[in-house]
């Protein structure tokens, strides 16, 4: 358990640990049926925050995040694309990042097999 009066540093070290599988729902996929790879390597006490390393094959699925709950993003390798409703996309490729911000519905698209770091912010609204 974490000794909250002393937190520890987190490192985003390649980890040795096995991820978590999963795939996008079936109702939500667009194209493919990409496999995806999280390892979370830190959840604040609060559950407010999550960061790790997050993989995944190409393909595209709709996504819709709620109020409240953003995610920071940064390639380390691959490419995606951000698909708004109104049919523009924004693109980004290896470090690059940006932000996906809570209220945001559309599709994520990846290109090109991606590897990134992530940070979820969930202030639960």
């Amino acid at each position: 358990m974490t000794d909250l009066r002393h937190p520890a540093i987190v490192r985003f070290d390649p980890p040795a640990s096995e991820p978590a599988l999963d795939r996008p729902r079936p109702d939500r996929l667009e194209q493919g049926d990409p496999l995806r790879r999280t390892w979370s390597l830190y959840e604040a006490p609060q559950g407010d925050l999550s960061a790790g390393i997050w993989a995944c094959e190409v393909g595209r699925w709709r996504i819709a995040f709620p109020p409240g709950k953003d995610e920071y993003f940064h390639l380390l390798e691959g490419r995606v694309r951000l698909h708004d409703t109104q049919g523009a996309w924004t693109e980004f490729g290896p470090g690059e990042g940006g932000v996906i911000p809570g209220g945001f519905e559309g599709a994520f698209e990846v290109v090109e097999a991606v590897r990134k770091h992530f940070v979820v912010v969930d202030r639960g609204q």
